[in-house]
């Protein structure tokens, strides 16, 4: 079977190449709608209450008029006071049903934006840890958690304030326009046609306020990025004393998000300067105009008083509305980055309709490899693996050696469906594995890596990772069988010790251990053994290597090793060489041989004699 379709696959863009990709309008949020779409009821809730407390606002000063004309004007009389008292009143209910109104908005805009963002972030690391490697060769993990953080706390503030702001605004600014028109069509006239000549210059500034709220969260997750790459390997950077190359190198970094946010300040406060001139210029004006037609006779006090505040009203709503569309223009930078993560799409996936495995034998499973070729994505031009054929029967321990680079790891990269070879097909008990569901071929397969991971868990979970479902008298037999038993059983808590993030507080022998713990438990069919007592002290090792040896017998192991000495008990030896299989056969046949594994042996042991 020839995989050619994976090989002229296009990537899937990793978030950091689509940087440049640039929107033209807020059409980004579009993408949040599968995300708000559950949540129609709430956004039901908070629109009425977010139109009654509209409603409310605008009230207001039609009650003003009333005041001003009835109680103050010239035919109020001795019923001014009756009137100034039932006005009064009235502004008092009206201010209820607004506080109201505006608290049971707040609560339920709050809620979505909370629950909104859980939901964003939730989806995003789901479809995150479903990547294959490829993914996160080209992608940095900060970055990915400075898009989960940084990005979706924007989201929540728009879903959250944002929006409610803006609607709230909007219905202000319709709602008070229709009133300055009720008032007076004359001055409203006049407003609208010099409103219209202030949004043009407002527009075209917020669309640079928007390139630079992109520009600002690039930075921000470049800094995120190197923050987490370098307090991941604070021991290299203290063993190389370079503390204060790391500290400036970050420092520039900070400085230059700093500056780029100061370039987004800047731009912001400008727009703001410019709203407020150009909007309260054209009211002034206008009420200029008002003043005198009352000074003239041509209308009351009462509707020059409600002209005023609806026109305040209309004013501090497109003020409001320029502050939320700069909010907006941030959160949908943060936005496409969110959706530029949620759009990367694997490779590797599972098909439609997998096919089982076949029941599994009682001595392991059956591996084969059919002239297998693959080149990593991010190297395509430089084969890994070259038409390699293998034929592994179950219950065999076959041992895989070489010199770096000869494409060992590779083969276990493979079995595990990390990537598809471009040319071949690999095969377990006779299934092509890109027919199988990805989770049955993984839990076919165990594997101890070099670089072992640990948890931040105590020692129990860490080995019960292995298979979640198992007891702890199961995972103390396994930790028995891969002789961490006796270290655990002397850490403070014993197995309920928290081994530190990474597994900081175990050496790294103890770390392997934990990691052989772990495959045994799992108690796969294939076994994959990556350099795994590499780390092991010679006493360990001893231990290991019969734990291992016991192990092996009810099924089929792989084993990749360096040292040559741990592989001699193999039923076959497999000698790589630049992607090729160049030997095979048992140690002392390729002793015997006086090839590459010859040659290797010769430089472990000096003297191959010695071996024998």
């Amino acid at each position: 079977m020839t995989n050619s379709t994976t090989a002229s696959t296009p990537s899937a863009a990793a978030p950091t190449e689509s940087r440049q990709l640039k929107k033209g309008s807020l059409a980004a949020f579009k993408g949040l709608m599968p995300f708000l779409r559950p949540y129609r009821r709430q956004f039901a809730m908070a629109g009425i209450a977010l139109v009654v407390a509209a409603a409310s606002t605008l009230a207001i000063p039609a009650a003003f008029k009333q005041m001003i004309d009835l109680g103050f004007g010239g035919a109020a009389g001795s019923k001014s006071i009756k009137h100034v008292d039932l006005v009064f009143l009235a502004l008092f209910a009206v201010a209820t049903v607004l506080a109201l109104a505006t608290a049971a908005r707040f609560y339920t805009v709050s809620w979505l934006g909370e629950r909104v963002t859980a939901d964003i972030r939730s989806a995003v690391y789901k479809h995150v840890v479903t990547q294959s490697p490829e993914f996160f060769e080209t992608t940095q993990t900060g970055e990915v958690l400075s898009r989960i953080t940084t990005d979706t706390t924007l989201i929540q503030a728009v879903v959250g304030t944002s929006i409610s702001m803006a609607l709230r605004n909007m219905l202000l600014f319709f709602g008070g326009l229709v009133m300055l028109f009720v008032t007076s069509v004359k001055l409203s006239s006049i407003i609208i046609g010099l409103l219209v000549l202030t949004v043009l210059p407002i527009v075209m500034f917020g669309r640079r306020v928007r390139k630079l709220s992109r520009d600002s969260q690039d930075r921000i997750a470049d800094a995120s990025a190197m923050a987490g790459e370098i307090l991941n390997a604070m021991p290299t950077v203290q063993a190389f004393t370079h503390e204060k190359v790391e500290s400036a190198r970050f420092g520039a970094s900070v400085e230059g998000a700093f500056l780029t946010a100061m370039r987004r300040i800047r731009a912001r406060a400008l727009l703001t300067m410019i709203a407020i001139v150009l909007v309260f210029g054209t009211i002034v004006f206008v009420l200029w105009l008002g003043a005198h037609a009352v000074i003239e006779g041509s209308m009351t006090g009462g509707d020059l008083g409600q002209f005023i505040l609806y026109a305040s009203i209309v004013a501090g709503s497109i003020g409001a509305l320029s502050e939320v569309m700069g909010e907006a223009q941030r959160a949908a930078g943060a936005t496409e980055r969110l959706l530029e993560l949620m759009s990367a799409k694997s490779r590797i996936e599972s098909p439609s309709q997998p096919l089982a495995l076949p029941p599994r034998a009682a001595n392991g499973a059956a591996l084969t490899l059919q002239d297998v070729s693959f080149s990593y994505p991010s190297r395509p031009d430089t084969k890994a693996l070259e038409h390699l054929s293998l034929d592994i029967k179950p219950g065999e321990t076959v041992a895989v050696v070489g010199p770096s680079g000869a494409g060992k790891t590779t083969l276990f990269q493979l079995f595990l469906r990390f990537y598809d070879p471009q040319q071949g097909a690999i095969k377990l008990d006779g299934v092509d594995i890109t027919r199988l569901d990805l989770h049955t071929l993984r839990d076919a397969i165990g594997i101890v890596p070099q670089d072992t991971v640990i948890f931040s868990a105590d020692a129990m979970e860490n080995i019960r990772y292995g298979r979640a479902g198992a007891t702890d008298a199961e995972v103390i037999q396994a930790a028995k069988l891969a002789a961490a038993h006796e270290f655990i059983e002397r850490l403070p808590q014993g197995y309920q010790s928290f081994l530190g993030e990474r597994g900081v507080r175990l050496s790294g022998g103890q770390r392997q251990r934990i990691a052989i713990a772990r495959a045994l438990l799992k108690n796969p069919p294939l076994l994959l053994l990556d350099e795994a007592t590499s780390a092991l002290d010679a006493e360990s090792e001893r231990l290991v290597q019969s734990a291992l040896e016991a192990a092996m017998v009810a099924r089929t192991t792989v084993i990749i090793a360096h040292r040559l000495a741990t592989v001699q008990r193999a039923d076959r030896i497999i000698v790589m060489e630049d992607g090729r299989i160049v030997e095979t056969g048992t140690h002392a046949s390729l002793v015997a041989l006086g090839g590459v594994y010859a040659n290797l042996a010769a430089l472990q042991f000096h003297n191959v004699h010695v071996v024998h």
